[in-house]
């Protein structure tokens, strides 16, 4: 199994970026798929995720209004889009997979499989 994402960058305060996470040797449409970041010095975090049809989302309150997570089951990749970005949303983010039960889960231990990161940089 692999988890690809792919999107991150440099971006200013007020800017958007589209993160994308591209996933091979899994059924794609049974998982639910999560976002996570982990910033300098701090936990990682849940940031939003999508049940396995892409009828269930959640969001961190942090991000909520900004970030729009959806999925296309057809290219097997889960997106996030991020708008009004902050630099407090710089950190390493990470795509991951779970089937427990096909919806959504804000818990990182309950994840299958991850990503490598790709690294989101907010400058002020």
């Amino acid at each position: 199994v692999q988890l690809q994402a792919s999107g991150g960058g440099l971006v200013r305060a007020g800017g958007s970026l589209r993160l994308s996470c591209a996933a091979s040797g899994l059924t794609f449409s049974s998982y639910a798929m999560g976002w996570f970041r982990q910033a300098p010095g701090k936990e990682r975090e849940f940031v939003g995720g999508i049940s396995w049809s892409g009828a269930s989302t959640a969001y961190a309150d942090s991000v909520k209004g900004r970030f729009t997570i959806s999925r296309d089951n057809a290219k097997n990749t889960v997106y996030l889009q991020m708008n009004s970005l902050k630099p407090e949303d710089t950190a390493v983010y990470y795509c991951a997979a779970h089937r427990r039960y096909g919806g959504v889960t804000t818990t990182a231990d309950l994840y299958d499989y991850w990503g490598q990161g790709t690294l989101v940089t907010v400058s002020s």
